[in-house]
């Protein structure tokens, strides 16, 4: 049932004979090479690389931390002065 189906051999389209050979593709254009220097990395640069790029990702990283500490804040602080002005607001209801 799962087995793949393929056709017979004698029902692939015939190769006319007075087609035109495939020609050779053209080619591709040699690219001179630029006159800018390239950077080669020692193992000191590489290190100061990678020691740069970790400073990058510690930097970064403390900053959404605390931009998410002072979000969580700000909406725990919003939470309990809604709840101290409710209960404001029912004891002044209670004394009328």
């Amino acid at each position: 049932m799962f087995t793949p189906k393929y056709p017979t051999q004698d029902t692939a389209p015939a190769v006319a004979a007075n087609m035109p050979a495939p020609t050779a593709p053209a080619p591709t254009p040699v690219v001179p090479a630029s006159n800018r220097p390239t950077v080669q990395l020692t193992p000191g640069s590489a290190l100061a690389l990678a020691a740069g790029g970790g400073a990058v990702v510690l930097v970064v990283g403390a900053v959404l931390v605390s931009m998410l500490l002072a979000v969580a804040i700000t909406g725990i602080s919003v939470a309990v002065v809604a709840v101290v002005l409710r209960l404001l607001l029912k004891d002044l209801d209670k004394q009328r």
